[in-house]
């Protein structure tokens, strides 16, 4: 019950993805960076073992295609499954199972895969898709809210939505952005909430993170850019 959003940005070489769902704490189960080799969803009716069992055939070298035909071979509810796969190299792979709930489907373009079950109809997908092909210039952290936005202003899910994630790998083999909101009324409002307070905060933690003396501590890090120390508290 999720609509997810997988994209690789070529001028910047980040790769991510961004997903709400009508269940609480999507952030953990369905989908997931492979560092160096691309992006990967099984979600509709989810299950995390199938993930981890994608994301090693990946770290493996195989493609998108053999993936999925492994992962078909091994799991007796693939039917149930909506599952989506993207390399750095362009080349994808998707499966909207037949079991999986309506309205459910997908948009393939260069570069990123749009994919949602339980859906109100099909313009959730194709206004995602929309969304971030026509914002090509801006960072794909920003590109990948904008297409959940846009898919939950088309109408979303049925049930509406309840959690939201976003994660977005760069250069290093750790996420420069990691943001999660497990439980709201309205989850990607939230997200765009804490995404816009923490944008500015990106290169300081990159920084922090590979060489702890290089930066100031973040109260006063947020102080010298005129931000609270919370985005609630504003």
């Amino acid at each position: 019950m999720t609509f997810t959003i997988l994209g690789y940005c070529r001028r910047t070489q980040k790769a991510g993805f961004c997903q709400a769902t009508s269940t609480p704490a999507v952030g953990w189960r369905c989908t997931d960076v492979v560092f160096g080799r691309g992006l990967v969803t099984v979600q509709a009716h989810g299950d995390y073992r199938q993930l981890q069992l994608a994301k090693r055939l990946m770290e493996f070298g195989h493609s998108p295609a053999k993936v999925m035909k492994d992962l078909s071979e091994d799991d007796k509810y693939f039917d149930f499954r909506q599952i989506a796969i993207l390399d750095l190299n362009g080349n994808s792979a998707v499966n909207t199972g037949s079991r999986a709930r309506p309205w459910a489907g997908e948009v393939v373009g260069p570069d990123y895969i749009v994919t949602g079950n339980v859906l109100v109809g099909e313009k959730v997908v194709q206004d995602m898709s929309k969304a971030f092909q026509g914002t090509s210039g801006q960072e794909l952290e920003e590109r990948l809210l904008n297409a959940v936005e846009a898919g939950r202003d088309a109408g979303g899910q049925e049930e509406g939505q309840t959690s939201c994630a976003l994660v977005v790998y760069g250069e290093h083999t750790f996420p420069i952005v990691n943001l999660r909101v497990d439980v709201a009324l309205e989850p990607i409002g939230e997200m765009r909430k804490i995404l816009d307070w923490y944008k500015p905060l990106i290169p300081y933690y990159i920084s922090r993170t590979l060489d702890p003396t290089s930066v100031s501590p973040k109260k006063a890090t947020l102080e010298k850019m005129g931000l609270p120390v919370n985005p609630y508290a504003a």
